[in-house]
């Protein structure tokens, strides 16, 4: 994920609460920052989704997006394994772990068994109740062997992939960097994922998209496009949805 994210959970804002959600914000600590800088930081702190990650206590505003998205379609359930892919700073892996009930230690939470993994370049502080594998480069074989070894019986139920390239404002140099990130998980999930398993990735959206949603339909029940309210309309971001792994033949 953008360093950007990691910039963005530094910076000061004061009196958040539920009732100061439709406050305009101004940021603080901004001495050096561009103009277009502070302009799209105070943007961001006012930004709908980014008040409301920091009253519930999200590292990110994407939380909402995969929040949404599990909502509509029932991806993650207790005693599930989940591989949270480009998972920094660790919005997504506070939901995995939270509707995994992993998160509270509690008699009944105990018996369920259930596995998450993050794994990003980026340092991740601890979330309690997952594994996290940090500073690592997930398109590494040895770092995908290491997941896989952590998996019970080497399978997941979901594999979670938000990762994305660093732009370089090039769209072809961009989107190819992405496919390839893209296409790493996806190979990694048809190899971990159990029977009618989930994978769910996310893309720039270009003409290699309808592609890969070709390539997916032959090795999964049902194929979606996918773009989350929290995903803003002006973005290329999206996301695809594979449910019902098929199994994959080498």
């Amino acid at each position: 994920m953008p360093i950007l994210k990691t910039f963005l959970c530094s910076v000061q804002v004061r009196n958040i609460s539920l009732s100061s959600l439709s406050n305009k914000i101004v940021p603080s600590n901004l001495k050096g920052k561009s103009k277009s800088s502070q302009e799209w930081l105070e943007r961001q702190l006012n930004d709908e989704y980014v008040k409301k990650s920091r009253y519930h206590g999200y590292r990110c505003r994407s939380a909402f997006k995969l929040l949404e998205m599990d909502q509509k379609f029932k991806l993650l359930k207790p005693g599930y394994s989940v591989v949270d892919c480009g998972a920094a700073p660790g919005s997504w892996t506070q939901i995995v772990v939270n509707k995994l009930k992993l998160d509270k230690e509690t008699e009944e939470n105990q018996k369920i068994k259930g596995v998450a993994i993050a794994v990003d370049l980026q340092h991740i502080e601890p979330i309690k109740g997952a594994t996290i594998i940090q500073e690592s480069d997930f398109t590494q074989l040895s770092v995908q062997e290491k997941i896989s070894n952590l998996l019970p019986s080497g399978k997941a139920n979901v594999v979670l992939s938000d990762m994305a390239p660093r732009a370089t404002g090039t769209y072809e140099l961009d989107c190819a960097a992405m496919m390839t990130l893209v296409y790493s998980a996806t190979k990694f999930s048809f190899h971990v994922l159990h029977k009618d398993g989930t994978f769910l990735c996310k893309l720039w959206d270009g003409h290699e998209v309808e592609k890969f949603i070709t390539i997916l339909k032959n090795y999964f029940s049902l194929v979606k496009r996918c773009k989350p309210k929290a995903s803003r309309s002006d973005s290329s971001e999206l996301y695809v949805l594979a449910m019902g792994f098929k199994g994959w033949q080498k």
